[in-house]
């Protein structure tokens, strides 16, 4: 096993995303130990989109979505949502 260096103290985070821009990880972790996580409560990312649907559409998705209590375009990524999984 490889002598692992230590890690510096960094007077903020700013410095120190500097340090890790030009240093390996592996030099001071033994990443062999390393166990995946998830952080399931993290909001993802999400980007707007143009999505042009028929007026009756819509009106149809904002009453079965207003009967779950939920705002339609919700309603619609849930649709989406289960689209993608059963695909």
């Amino acid at each position: 096993m490889k002598e692992l260096k230590t890690i510096p103290t960094f007077k903020d985070e700013a410095e120190e995303s500097v340090f890790w821009d030009k240093h390996d990880v592996n030099d001071y972790f033994d990443m062999s130990s390393a166990k995946k996580v998830r952080f399931s409560n993290l909001k993802k990312t999400t980007k707007s989109i143009s999505l042009r649907l028929p007026v009756d559409m819509i009106e149809e998705l904002k009453v079965k979505a207003n009967a779950m209590d939920v705002p339609y375009q919700s309603y619609i990524k849930m649709i989406l949502n289960s689209a993608l999984k059963t695909a």
